[in-house]
């Protein structure tokens, strides 16, 4: 049994760290170590593409429903015990995946990790967040947990698959130690935050909120919000998979990933003079715009620029467009911003849970995800198109 050191409750850098690392686990690997894992899996079990497309829908939609099931009161007071419990039920989850090679486990043991991931991610950063008023590090260094857990778990699948090729225990073999590597990464960080993360929690308040006001802007932006969660995913899902098939080699495909995770960790940063020169909502669309550059050079440019562009520009967005969409939200919806962000959030999970599933069913007619790709990429230029008079109305 874990003892729980509370004397770190005090120290807001540690506590961003504890709450960094729970992030890399919950999210970086939780959700998003299935992107490199999959090239694996399609040729070592096989896999179709109709197939990945089921595994990585049952995922988002557990993580959909896994932030439904927070929005009620039910952890009130417990908050601490459910994220650790998220963490924990993660690990296993990632190590259940190796032990069977049957599709609908696959779905089903998918679907409980993104539940898991999604309690995880909502409850740290219940905890560590109030520690981030009047301190913008603590902030970066929590939510630049994504990018970190990223960047890690592309360079846990490069070295796995090395030593597995070393060892001559080649491809097919290399995705379950993989998941087993991965379920190990997340144990040890169960365990370090387990003795970091205090125990106090600052509630939401109780106040019911009065229904939404669905203005001109809200309508577009969260219309704008939905598309980009199906824009964004199967980028996001395929990458290492696109990159595979175009031959462009194990370190491609290790940089493209990496550089996804390491460009995420700090595109807040990054993106911060933008935000004090233009503001949320013109820095929002132009994200969009770049982010949609990245998805069509993945299959438009040759592989090997084609993964690293489109890994680059993926990581060096969509986290930012995901926190400034639902600040937005919140700018637009001052009497109800809980309901506005539960709106978007339902929105883009929506978009997040179809993206792979048309996908894996148009590669596997096609041969190739390039349509898909393309269609991803009108998806977001749709995306611009609409959240241009949401950043014109902002000015």
């Amino acid at each position: 049994m874990l003892q729980i050191n509370t004397s770190y409750s005090g120290r807001p850098l540690l506590i961003g760290f504890a709450g960094s690392i729970a992030m890399a686990a919950a999210m970086g690997f939780g959700r998003f170590v299935y992107t490199p894992i999959l090239p694996g899996m399609m040729t070592g079990i096989p896999l179709s593409a109709a197939d990945a497309g089921y595994i990585a829908a049952g995922n988002f939609a557990g993580y959909l429903a896994g932030a439904i099931l927070s929005a009620y009161g039910w952890a009130a007071g417990r908050e601490r015990q459910v994220a650790l419990g998220g963490l924990l039920a993660t690990a296993i989850l990632l190590a259940a995946m190796a032990v069977t090679e049957s599709v609908v486990a696959f779905i089903v043991i998918r679907f409980l990790a993104g539940v898991a991931s999604a309690l995880a991610m909502i409850f740290t950063s219940s905890i560590v967040l109030p520690y981030a008023v009047g301190r913008d590090n603590v902030n970066v260094l929590h939510f630049g947990g994504v990018g970190l857990g990223i960047a890690l778990s592309s360079a846990l699948v490069f070295a796995v698959n090395a030593m597995a090729g070393a060892n001559s225990l080649g491809w097919a073999h290399g995705w379950q130690l993989n998941w087993l590597a991965g379920a190990a990464i997340v144990f040890v960080v169960f365990g370090i935050v387990a003795r970091i993360l205090p125990r106090q929690a600052v509630g939401t308040g109780s106040v019911i909120e009065p229904p939404l006001v669905w203005s001109r802007p809200l309508v577009l932006l969260t219309a704008s919000y939905g598309l980009f969660g199906f824009g964004y995913v199967i980028t996001a899902t395929f990458l290492v998979t696109i990159a595979r098939m175009g031959n462009a080699g194990p370190i491609v495909e290790f940089l493209a990933w990496f550089l996804t995770g390491s460009a995420a960790a700090v595109s807040l940063m990054l993106w911060r003079p933008i935000v004090n020169r233009f503001g949320l909502a013109k820095a929002y669309a132009a994200a969009l715009g770049l982010q949609t550059v990245g998805v069509l050079g993945s299959v438009a440019l040759p592989p090997t620029a084609g993964a690293i562009a489109g890994g680059l520009l993926l990581g060096i967005t969509f986290m930012v467009i995901t926190a400034y969409g639902l600040q937005i939200g919140r700018k637009l919806s001052p009497e109800s911003p809980r309901r506005a962000l539960a709106s978007a959030t339902a929105a883009f999970g929506t978009g997040q849970i179809i993206g792979p599933l048309v996908a894996g069913w148009i590669a596997q007619g096609s041969g190739s995800f390039v349509a898909p790709t393309l269609i991803a990429a009108a998806a977001l230029v749709v995306c611009v198109l609409l959240a241009l008079p949401v950043a014109r109305s902002a000015s």
